[in-house]
């Protein structure tokens, strides 16, 4: 793995923050439930592995899109609608575009990285 980045993001309004996939979706409403949400999507293969199993041919699933980093820590705190989120961990931005899709869809936005 790489080394530990910082993700900042915003959801406007988690409330409606959806993913495609009703199954694998984020069903909550508090910032506390999405960062647990998305730190256990980041620390544990399950909702990958949940997502991989839909597929047409889950056996052609590039395997590293499964990475796990069981050190990924995530926190949100809500401002009126907006959802600040805060993601420190050793995985891809691709990884975590990925398990952030499947939850919320394209209701987030990256507004920086950082090296920790």
């Amino acid at each position: 793995m790489s080394q530990v980045q910082k993700f900042f993001l915003t959801v406007d309004d988690l409330s409606v923050a959806r993913g495609e996939v009703e199954q694998l979706s984020f069903h909550g409403v508090s910032p506390d439930a999405f960062a647990a949400a998305l730190q256990s999507a980041l620390r544990e293969p399950t909702l990958w592995q949940r997502w991989r199993a839909m597929q047409p041919d889950p056996d052609e699933v590039d395997p590293a899109t499964g990475a796990s980093d069981p050190d990924a820590v995530v926190t949100a705190s809500q401002s009126d609608l907006r959802c600040d989120v805060e993601v420190v961990t050793r995985l891809p931005h691709a990884i975590l575009r990925h398990r952030l899709d499947l939850l919320i869809g394209r209701h987030w936005k990256l507004h920086d990285v950082s090296h920790v």
